[in-house]
Parts: structure tokens; sequence; C-alpha cells
């Protein structure tokens, strides 16, 4: 006859509840992840969307700088594609979600490369969107560390890509992180007036919620997420105590004349 322990009852018990705990924590995940992509494509939009993409709708002035145009389809491809990503893991199609996600490696370098020489040119020529009380030069900072952090969480992306969890959750610092170039071109006042502590606050704000969310959900924080999202909330304040200094200026006026 089969003998069973007399907890095993307790046993099984703590199992289903374990198994659904996960089952619930990941369906919450993606309903998370799939408003979160809805919010990004929506924010880009806005943001974007009287400067650029519906441009033609409220100033007739074209955009004639090649440069920009294909930095603005770079950006709108990678928007559209981080999307379609989360749209196929809600859907459960894995294998073409990793299919495209090589294309996604191909698309990063293209986003960096296209973002850099757009933050220079535009340091170097000056552009409407820039802040009209900080010099170009100074002001360059912001896009090109935006560029170099976008580098850096795509990469540990790209390294933790077998760890679903971790791995989408690097990914949405990407997104995170090119949040305050969309919302510093919100069409308020108010977000004039309150500059950095807006653009900058708002994805510090939305790092610090996803950590919080983590630890409730799950008891614990996701380590890569958790350093990334420190690195990134830290360089806020850093891009600002160093743009104004000989050091940088030094430096952006020499990548305007070598890159530009």
């Amino acid at each position: 006859m089969y003998y069973q322990p007399d907890n095993y009852l307790t046993y099984s018990s703590e199992l289903t509840m374990a198994v659904n705990e996960a089952y619930d924590w990941r369906r919450s995940d993606r309903r998370l992840f799939g408003l979160i992509a809805i919010l990004f494509v929506a924010v880009v939009l806005f943001g974007f969307g009287r400067t650029y993409y519906l441009k033609f709708a409220f100033d007739s002035r074209p955009v004639s700088s090649m440069l920009i145009h294909l930095h603005g389809m770079v950006m709108a491809a990678w928007v559209l594609l981080f999307a379609g990503q989360v749209w196929l893991i809600r859907t459960k199609r894995h294998r073409l979600h990793m299919t495209l996600g090589l294309s996604a490696v191909a698309l990063a370098a293209v986003v960096i490369v296209t973002g850099f020489f757009t933050a220079v040119a535009a340091a170097k020529y000056g552009t409407a969107s820039a802040p009209p009380d900080i010099p170009p030069l100074a002001f360059m900072i912001v896009p090109v560390v935006d560029v170099v952090l976008f580098g850096l969480f795509f990469g540990a992306a790209f390294v933790y890509r077998k760890q679903p969890a971790t791995h989408k959750r690097l990914m949405l610092l990407t997104v995170i992180n090119f949040l305050p170039p969309a919302l510093a071109r919100f069409p308020f006042d108010w977000v004039l007036s309150a500059g950095p502590l807006f653009f900058f606050g708002v994805p510090a704000a939305a790092a610090i919620a996803f950590i919080a969310y983590d630890r409730i959900q799950t008891g614990r924080v996701n380590k890569p997420f958790l350093i990334g999202a420190v690195i990134l909330i830290v360089s806020y304040p850093l891009r600002l105590a160093i743009s104004g200094t000989p050091v940088w200026m030094d430096f952006a006026g020499w990548l305007t004349t070598w890159a530009a």
C-alpha cells in the first residue's frame, strides 16, 4: 500500500498556493506591461506630435534636416517595436517575439548612432526644441547621456534575454530613459515652468514606483533593474551639475567639431 506522509495535504496545498501566486504575478505583469506599452506610444505621440509627427496640422514649416527625419523614423520604429514585442508576449507568440528580438539589436545600434549625431548637430547648429536659456553645448549633455544609458540598458537586457522577468524590466528602463524628451515637449505652460522637475521627475517616479510594485508583488526587488534605476535617477542631477563646467563645455565643443 502506498504511504502518504501526514503532512502530504499541507505540502500539496502550499504548492498549489505557490503556483497560483506565480500565475497571478505573471498575469499582473503582462497587464502592467501592456498598459506601459500603450502609455509609451501615447506620451511619445503627444509630446512629439506638434513638433514632428503631426507637424503638418500645427505648423506649415517643414522639417528640412534629413538627419532629424531619420532620427524621428528610427525612434518611431523603436517605440512601435517595443509595443509590438509586449503584444506578442501577451498573445503568447514567444517564437516570433524572439525572432524580432534579433532585429531589435540592429535597430538599437541605429538608435544610438542617429541619436548621438542628432544631439551633436542640434548643439552645433541649434534647434527650436532646445531650452532658450541654456547654451546648446551645455544642453547637449542631456541627449548624449540618454543615448549612452540606452545602450547600457539595452545591452543588459540582451545579456539577460533568457531571464524573462529581468529582461523585460531592463527593456522598461529603455522606455523610461526616453521619456524626458517627449515630456519636455508637452504643450503646457506649467511644463516649461516646472522644467527638469517635471521631465526628469516623472521618469524617476516611474522607476521608483516599479521598484515598489516588484517589492509588493514578489516580496523582493529585481537587482539588475534596481541598479539600472539608480544609475538613471542619479544621472539626472549629475547632468545638470556637469553641463556648465569647463570640462564638459570643452568636450562638447570638441564633439561638435569632430562629429558635426
